[in-house]
């Protein structure tokens, strides 16, 4: 059911956040085995997080985790199984049927199946033949080419570096990756503008910052450990501004579970100063108004915002951005914007009058058409008052899953630089491809036009994660042979093509053995900080292999003359981290320096620039006219606080009051008298492209504090809608959060 008059009233975090956390334990079965798990998550000895990418503190709790974390941990070391018998009691056809939380919710895979098209069902199929399979599908390709080498960000940058050197390899750059569908738009405006595609702060930063500002970011839902940083900034004074079209809880006030008075008291804490509501897609409005009134200040008073000496040493394009912000109009902020001129004045004046601010976003800004220009408007503001290689101050892209940015460092990537073949090639004796690959976007018009066969996944939930689902899963079954590398059941398992496989492999929080005995591996956080992972639990299954393991032995079927040590590689996976050290130059010293963790430095937080012009670079922008034809609404998705990416751990959403529905669209209650439509009736949703139409029917209409005009529904439910050609410029991220649609009646509410 979904009520809005049922809505949550309390704060995140709290009491709700530690009975949720228990609840998936129980759930799981898992209260013994993922207890033990949590005691060592994010510890030193211990294991990554497999959840977000927000990183740990220098001083650690005893308990370093948070509700969405430990529902991530609850899953992964569940004691519920898919085994061959499972596989024996379905039909592909049937669990086609199923929803997405079904899937996952039957438990972790145990052993490798392959597809049998005679009885549609997956039947077991041994290591050795499953490997051997595959790399012949590989060898017998017209071209490498063909081939599409997809990964998740859960990958450990040890399986990354050695994935991509057997893509490479193999002869092909076709490596698309989950940060293609989230936050290729921050690399890419970042890389433009300051020379790195990374954010400039670390957590330290924070303790330093007078203003952090939060835009286009859930963090009690995506993020949560990200409220204690908030919590703590707040509680020594700092100010932290809110931007976000949807009023969400974590924003507003925060009881930390771990704080024994907090929660013996009810006493939350504050979270945001200030809260501002754009509409969906008007944040490059927003910041122009920002700059606009830092602009109007520093003429009154010269000096008095801007850092000139900043200016003049370090970047090139300021006066023109400057100029640009003194001439756009408050009538076109206020219009394309959606918010008063009065509010904006009274956010910009903070911001120009704060010493030290930090600016942080997420895909509520990547997944739009003009995504690489709104980034870039904000990193101008910054640059102009010298916010960018400033302690306590700095630019922070809040990144997703645990390891996505680890992946982006290791070579997961479409179009490498030179330096990093040249280095590979040095290291490993090859000749690695120099054309470019295809990213995600891409990879799925390959599969559709017929120039790709091969689709192999390195985890993640591809079909569940990229746009235009129904074109995307018609793409997948064209292919002669699909492969996924996965730790539980999900949708893309079921969307295979002429040849499938299944491959399970061991999850972060289990004892991976080697032949050196028990081997540890590394991730890289949100803040450019390196550390290590070792599994404390025993294996679900003796069957699971790691994902190096799996790697060596399908780089060793399919290249049977490589003169790679695949295996000695594998066998200790130091050798695999001496690799990296001789390929990559930041990760000097690599296997020493992990006992305490590391910090892969940032030229432009030291204020070296490695762009076209050896400068921090302004690039200046209009502002998109987004008006839409009269009855469309801009559509954004968003994930449910019971979801993380793709998985779904129940069908609520605590903090919106949604009880076990995924199939709703939240809407301004004007929006809904406009159309004759009551809060609750079902509608029917059709996405206008210059492409075509495309529909998604039986959604219950929530009336919502959303702005009007806008509306918001969960992923992956919704990702029908979107057009596989609409993309952001520059970075080809897919426009999930821009979605033009209109609403049609489609009967009383279900259940009704």
């Amino acid at each position: 059911m979904s009520d809005p008059k049922s809505a949550y009233d309390g704060p995140a975090g709290g009491w709700a956040a530690l009975g949720a956390s228990l609840r998936k334990l129980k759930d799981e079965g898992a209260l013994l085995r993922g207890g033990r798990a949590l005691l060592r998550t994010n510890q030193a000895p211990g294991f990554d997080c497999p959840g977000c990418a927000w990183p740990e503190p220098e001083h650690r709790s005893s308990f370093e985790f948070c509700e969405n974390g430990a529902k991530a941990v609850a899953a992964e070391t569940t004691t519920k199984t898919v085994t061959p018998r499972f596989f024996a009691e379905h039909t592909v056809r049937s669990l086609e049927e199923r929803t997405d939380f079904w899937l996952e919710d039957q438990g972790r895979l145990t052993h490798p199946m392959r597809y049998d098209r005679t009885s549609d069902r997956y039947a077991p199929v041994s290591w050795e033949e499953a490997f051997t399979r595959i790399g012949a599908v590989l060898r017998g390709l017209d071209s490498p080419n063909e081939a599409l080498f997809y990964t998740s960000g859960r990958t450990s940058n040890e399986a990354a570096f050695l994935y991509q050197l057997f893509v490479r390899a193999f002869g092909t750059n076709n490596l698309p990756d989950c940060s293609n569908l989230c936050h290729e738009s921050s690399g890419a405006a970042l890389s433009q503008s300051i020379g790195i595609g990374k954010g400039t702060v670390t957590l330290a930063d924070f303790e330093l910052a007078d203003l952090v500002v939060v835009v286009g970011q859930n963090p009690g839902t995506n993020h949560p450990r990200m409220l204690t940083t908030l919590q703590e900034a707040v509680e020594r004074g700092a100010r932290v501004v809110s931007i976000n079209p949807l009023k969400e809880k974590g924003l507003e006030s925060f009881i930390h579970p771990q704080h024994v008075g907090q929660m013996l008291t009810g006493h939350a804490t504050p979270i945001s100063s200030h809260y501002l509501r754009p509409l969906v897609g008007g944040d490059l409005a927003l910041f122009k108004g920002f700059a606009k009134v830092a602009v109007e200040i520093e003429d009154e008073a010269p000096g008095s915002v801007f850092d000139r000496a900043f200016i003049a040493d370090h970047t090139v394009g300021a006066e023109a951005a400057i100029q640009d912000a003194r001439d756009t109009s408050w009538e076109e902020i206020t219009r394309e914007s959606g918010v008063d001129e009065a509010a904006i004045r009274e956010v910009g004046e903070l911001y120009a009058r704060s010493e030290r601010v930090i600016v942080c976003w997420a895909m509520g800004l990547t997944q739009h058409k003009h995504a690489v220009p709104t980034l870039q408007t904000i990193v101008n503001g910054m640059l102009l008052r010298g916010q960018v290689g400033k302690a306590g101050a700095g630019l922070c892209p809040v990144r997703g899953h645990s390891n996505v940015q680890g992946d982006r460092t290791m070579g997961i990537v479409e179009r490498p630089s030179e330096a990093f073949l040249a280095a590979l090639d040095r290291e490993f004796q090859i000749t690695s491809p120099r054309e470019h690959g295809v990213d995600a976007v891409k990879a799925i018009e390959a599969m559709s036009e017929g120039r790709a066969k091969v689709f192999f996944g390195m985890g993640g939930n591809f079909v569940a994660a990229t746009p235009d689902t129904e074109l995307t899963e018609e793409a997948l079954r064209k292919q002669k042979l699909t492969v996924h590398v996965s730790t539980k059941l999900n949708r893309s398992h079921l969307v295979h093509g002429d040849e499938a496989y299944i491959l399970p492999c061991l999850a972060r929080s289990e004892i991976d053995l080697g032949p050196s005995g028990p081997q540890k591996i590394t991730v890289e956080d949100s803040m450019s900080m390196v550390h290590a992972s070792r599994g404390r639990l025993p294996p679900t299954s003796e069957e699971l292999l790691s994902e190096p393991a799996i790697v060596a032995r399908l780089a060793q079927a399919t290249l049977p003359d490589s003169k790679i040590p695949w295996a000695e590689l594998v066998a200790d996976y130091d050798r695999i981290r001496d690799a990296i050290a001789r390929v990559i130059p930041a990760f000097e010293g690599y296997n020493e320096k992990l006992a305490d963790g590391f910090y892969l430095g940032n030229s432009a937080a030291e204020r070296r620039w490695k762009t076209a012009s050896g400068r921090a670079e302004l690039h200046v922008h209009p502002i998109p006219k987004l008006a839409l034809a009269d009855g469309l609404l801009r559509l954004m998705t968003v994930r449910s606080h019971d979801q993380y990416n793709t998985t779904i751990y129940s069908n609520d959403d605590r903090y919106r009051g949604i009880r076990n529905n995924r199939r709703v669209i939240f809407l301004n209650a004007d929006d809904l008298a406009e159309r004759n439509i009551a809060s609750g009736d079902r509608v029917n949703l059709v996405s206008v492209y210059e492409d075509g139409e495309r529909r998604c029917e039986g959604f219950d209409a929530i009336a919502y504090d959303i702005p009007r005009g806008c509306a918001a529904g969960y992923f992956p439910e919704l990702n029908p809608l979107v057009s596989v050609r609409s993309v952001a410029s520059v970075s080809g991220t897919p426009t999930s959060k821009w979605i033009p649609v209109r609403l049609e009646p489609a009967g009383p509410r279900s259940g009704s």
